[in-house]
């Protein structure tokens, strides 16, 4: 089914579309120009559950003193300085905080239709 584009440019991705894909409002749709066509990709937004207590059973008897928290921060600083270097900007950017890849399409001039990115 064809769309027309809004006064304000938007553009509504089919019912149909947002169903397969699993898009779900809020997540955020990141637009690219590949050649003489745009690339959608759709991120799931973060979680909002509390992570209080997951590490709970592995800390469970691990009772620190202010003076031995201060020595095992100053440890793990000593051993994080002197590991292996960045070699690049991309070590600096930031990771995803999720374990869902990434969903998207290509809607192109060219096709009839959108087209899932495997």
């Amino acid at each position: 089914m064809a769309t027309r584009v809004g006064p304000k440019g938007q553009v509504v991705i089919e019912q149909d579309i947002r169903r397969k894909l699993g898009v779900q409002p809020g997540w955020v749709a990141l637009q690219r120009l590949v050649g003489d066509h745009v690339e959608i990709v759709f991120l799931p937004p973060q979680h909002e559950e509390s992570l209080k207590g997951a590490l709970s059973q592995y800390a469970r008897n691990a009772r620190f003193t202010n003076d031995a928290w201060q020595e095992v921060k100053a440890a793990a600083w000593e051993r994080s300085l002197s590991g292996p270097r960045r070699t690049s900007d991309h070590d600096l950017e930031p990771r995803a905080r999720t374990t869902k890849p990434p969903i998207g399409l290509i809607v192109s001039r060219d096709t009839p239709g959108p087209v899932d990115v495997p």
